[in-house]
């Protein structure tokens, strides 16, 4: 089974639903979630919200946080999981944010570096993890692959 049929059978079977804010993966996320034919049953929303203002103002991501850690941030990924899980009414909220290339990588930040948050239930997770410069598809996918193990991990626990 390809894991989202997992995921969306995990959050039928709790009576959840999910919602996305995406920046570097720009919809691919919940473009996976969509192969599913029941998605509809959990799929609240997505967003891309690629600026920074985006973030902002849709997801509620205080300028602050931008301001001080960077928008490829773990602090920013949590902001973003719980903000569009609270706009959206979700128990889950996803957010991913990150620099896929081939440009964009600056000292500490190097291409690759993809930060995620994932909300269940009021509770944010986060982490952050360097892929390399595989290029900017790559990238792209292997963020959407990491980000749909954690969401099984977390709706099986």
């Amino acid at each position: 089974m390809d894991i989202e049929y997992k995921v969306v059978e995990k959050l039928i079977e709790k009576g959840m639903h999910i919602a996305f804010a995406e920046s570097c993966t720009a919809g691919l996320a919940c473009a996976k979630l969509v192969n599913v034919p029941d998605a509809s049953k959990v799929l609240n929303v997505s967003f891309t919200t690629y600026a920074d203002e985006a973030k902002i103002k849709y997801l509620g991501v205080d300028p602050e946080t931008v301001k001080q850690f960077g928008v490829v941030s773990e602090e920013v990924a949590y902001q973003m999981a719980q903000g569009v899980a609270a706009e959206t009414g979700s128990q889950v909220g996803v957010g991913i944010t990150g620099i896929a290339g081939p440009t964009g990588g600056v000292p500490g930040k190097p291409v690759g570096t993809v930060c995620f948050g994932i909300a269940v239930n009021g509770k944010v997770y986060t982490w952050r993890q360097e892929f390399g410069d595989l290029g900017r598809n790559v990238v792209r996918d292997v963020s959407v692959n990491f980000c749909y193990d954690r969401l099984v991990e977390l709706l099986e626990a």
